[in-house]
């Protein structure tokens, strides 16, 4: 069953904002610009049960065509299986638009997942947004 379909069935609809626009904060995400570059700023645990509140944040970071989004994990303290879909359906998102998506991540567990996942060179995490930022020149 999909995020989607676990939402459906118990009865949840999680708010999807106009593009373009930046979502309300809530307890596991923030979404904030510097420049014209919107970064998605994750906090606490990354799990199937946060993923959809999450995901309001990347979809509507990665919804505007050309977008230039950072997800941000440095405040993360755990994360699963369903945190590395909730990453590649936003970088996704973003390559389908002629995006750039960029992810900060420093902690050694959180690197660790990346790279014996295959992820870590798909991302190539940077270790702050101000490393990001430079990239992005």
């Amino acid at each position: 069953m999909g995020i989607q379909d676990a939402n459906a069935a118990s009865g949840q609809r999680p708010h999807h904002p106009t593009p373009g626009k930046l979502p309300v904060p809530c307890g596991h995400a923030r979404s904030y610009l510097v420049r014209d570059i919107t970064v998605v700023e994750i906090h606490g645990t990354i799990d199937l049960s946060t993923v959809p509140d999450i995901q309001v944040h990347t979809d509507a970071a990665t919804a505007p065509h050309g977008a230039q989004v950072i997800v941000d994990l440095r405040p993360v303290e755990f994360l699963d299986c369903a945190a590395l879909g909730l990453l590649c359906r936003a970088r996704r998102r973003t390559l389908e638009r002629n995006g750039h998506l960029m992810l900060v991540c420093v902690r050694p567990w959180h690197l660790r997942i990346l790279q014996a996942t295959g992820l870590r060179e798909l991302f190539r995490p940077l270790a702050t947004i101000q490393d990001a930022l430079n990239r992005d020149r």
